[in-house]
């Protein structure tokens, strides 16, 4: 899809972090862009920041609309398609991006809460499926469209956690739904964005975590989980700025490319676990700390 100016693009998460750098770089190209996030106050900030980044950039006034939508409840990923559909008719372009933490990132086997399982995986997992099902069709029916599905360089790093969990199946239903849209000729392109670390808050996305997941084993971090997290945040603030990761997936839709990494260093550590696959051989006990010294 060579041509974007005038067609419309709906990211859930869109009102920070890589989602705002898709919205941005959407709103540039002269796509109108329905802003979708569970925060209400960040959508108008958002709003305002994109308009004022087109502004900047020279470029002409685009229509941006906000839905607050939680991605892991389907009726509300229903309601966000229809309301997309009733104002633009048409939509060119999907990102499931809206995705979560937690204390997924700094628990252990056996520490992390069930609930936190389970937040986790209907909003990362769950959301992108409900995506799917709400916007898919109606791409078909077009005969055009593409769908960028939020991973992880987690969903190719085995962890044993919810989060890791979650992104390994996002690639896996990426990667199914690129050959049987491709196989089948629906003119539907289909991208896994797969982030390493970027300057974002998903470090503290428990600031959206629903009543009935609050509390549990982890509701007070342990030293040991404290540290954890310190390592992350300060990771994630070293990391590429979202507006670059907003240009990589510009760019792979207008290309069509399949796989958007921001960390080829981060592929590369790969090679010893594809290695053990081909071998049959145990799991390398080191692939996490070549993850964490890829930066």
């Amino acid at each position: 899809m060579q041509d974007l100016r005038g067609k419309t693009a709906v990211v859930t998460g869109g009102a920070s972090g890589i989602g705002l750098g898709m919205v941005t770089r959407f709103a540039k190209a002269g796509m109108n862009v329905v802003i979708s996030d569970i925060e209400e106050p960040a959508l108008a900030t958002a709003v305002e920041v994109v308009n004022a980044a087109v502004a900047d950039a020279g470029g002409d006034a685009v229509e941006l609309l906000t839905v607050v939508t939680d991605v892991s409840d389907n009726d509300q990923v229903e309601q966000l398609a229809a309301t997309a559909f009733d104002r633009f008719e048409k939509v060119a372009v999907l990102c499931n991006n809206a995705g979560v933490a937690g204390n997924s990132l700094t628990s252990s086997p056996g520490e992390l809460d069930l609930k936190d399982w389970k937040w986790v995986m209907d909003v990362n997992l769950w959301g992108v499926v409900y995506g799917h099902n709400a916007f898919l069709p109606h791409m078909i029916a077009n005969g055009e469209g593409h769908i960028v599905n939020t991973a992880s360089m987690a969903g190719h790093f085995p962890g044993h956690s919810a989060y890791t969990a979650s992104k390994w199946a996002v690639v896996g239903i990426s990667e199914g739904l690129h050959a049987q849209m491709a196989n089948e000729g629906h003119g539907v392109g289909v991208s896994c964005l797969c982030p390493g670390w970027v300057n974002t808050k998903i470090a503290e996305s428990a600031r959206n975590k629903p009543e009935w997941a609050a509390g549990g084993s982890l509701s007070e971090p342990s030293e040991e989980q404290g540290a954890r997290m310190e390592f992350i945040k300060d990771q994630l603030r070293s990391g590429m700025d979202p507006a670059k990761v907003g240009e990589l997936v510009h760019d792979a839709i207008v290309t069509d490319q399949f796989w958007v990494f921001t960390d080829l260093t981060m592929v590369a550590a790969l090679e010893g676990r594809f290695k053990n696959v081909l071998q049959a051989s145990n799991p390398s006990i080191d692939l996490g700390a070549a993850l964490s010294q890829t930066n």
